[in-house]
């Protein structure tokens, strides 16, 4: 890991500075490795910079625990992304306090085609438990990629179904990525490893308290292009989502109910003041969104001239969905053992439909 990557890490760790001022201490300094290498007279001079913080920038220990940091990340397989960094998602760039930097752990891409954003109560129903799965199943055809909080109730319902259906879906967590909060869902995080990602803006050893998890709801709100809401009550962490992603001027969207339903009083809220659409299905939000379906051309060429075995046709299908795969997360997706795997592929790269490219991953022709 880069000098580089040492001291946006250890900008992270301070205490007491946020992204904001980050960013401005990036700016004036011309750089992250400037601002270590800056004097504190310098540093105070700073917008938002005092004694205390040009104090803390200066010393040496924050250093030391970045070092901490960067062994924990290695040996876990977790990146981080800076805000300047090509990989960082790029729909947050157009928020005032997003992240300076972020965690993650896992293979997908932090800046899909499509993405949604889904939460709800923690008390879901029957109903919305229906919606939510009904509502995951239909964006899986238009290359959507799920974003949600990995909380009990709505949250976990979206994640669990995108996995279910190989879904892409992103989990935005309140803590470090050493734990999991709530750690009942540890094997949906397993499960969603294979083709997701689970994000942070937290180092290592940082417990999910209170204030955080607003924190996280506004990560969700700025990387998703739609937000729905499939059962809230009036007030909670599914609202101040709502709140946080009509401030960014996303899409909203929510499942209205009966009056008398105290987790539909919020979706109901919502719509009533004209914040959100009101949305029955999948369909309606794509269709607000003026989403097109996938390319189907290929499939149908495919179908047309190339025999192939339900076995080869499943591996293209992943292919295609994903642009982009390994040989063991083929074989996770298809149950299969990598040696039946890469026969599999070799078929198939005999057919002319997928090719081989640098670090044993494939794509389609």
């Amino acid at each position: 890991m880069s000098k580089d990557l040492l001291y946006k890490v250890a900008l992270n760790l301070m205490p007491n500075i946020g992204p904001v001022t980050v960013r401005n201490l990036v700016s004036y300094c011309g750089g992250v490795i400037e601002i270590f290498q800056a004097n504190k007279k310098t540093l105070e001079s700073i917008p938002g910079v005092g004694p205390s913080i040009a104090k803390i920038v200066t010393e040496t220990a924050i250093l030391d625990r970045a070092e901490q940091e960067l062994v924990f990340m290695k040996k876990n397989d977790v990146r981080a992304y800076f805000y300047l960094d090509e990989e960082y998602p790029k729909r947050l760039n157009h928020i005032n306090d997003a992240p300076a930097l972020l965690f993650v752990k896992g293979n997908a891409d932090l800046n899909p085609s499509r993405t949604v954003g889904i939460v709800g109560t923690r008390n879901q129903t029957p109903i919305g438990i229906a919606n939510c799965e009904a509502l995951v199943e239909y964006l899986n055809k238009y290359n959507v990629t799920i974003v949600s909080g990995m909380a009990f109730g709505i949250d976990i319902t979206a994640h669990k179904k995108a996995c279910d259906i190989n879904m892409t879906n992103l989990g935005i967590v309140a803590h470090g990525l050493d734990t999991l909060y709530p750690a009942a869902h540890k094997p949906i995080e397993k499960k969603l490893m294979l083709n997701g990602a689970m994000i942070s803006e937290f180092p290592s050893k940082t417990i999910p308290d209170k204030e955080r998890f607003p924190m996280r709801n506004r990560i969700i709100a700025g990387m998703s292009d739609a937000l729905v809401i499939v059962e809230t009550a009036a007030s909670g962490g599914s609202m101040i989502t709502a709140d946080m992603a009509f401030g960014y001027n996303k899409d909203l969207f929510a499942y209205p109910g009966r009056p008398q339903d105290v987790y539909s009083q919020g979706c109901n809220t919502l719509i009533k003041r004209t914040k959100a659409y009101l949305t029955e299905s999948g369909q309606d939000v794509v269709e607000q969104m003026m989403w097109p379906l996938l390319d189907q051309t290929k499939e149908i060429q495919t179908a047309l001239f190339v025999d192939l075995s339900p076995i080869e046709q499943k591996a293209l299908d992943l292919i295609r969905k994903h642009a982009e795969l390994s040989v063991d997360q083929i074989a996770g997706y298809m149950g299969t053992t990598p040696s039946e795997t890469a026969s599999i592929l070799l078929q198939l790269e005999f057919s002319g439909l997928i090719k081989n490219i640098p670090g044993k991953r494939y794509i389609m022709v």
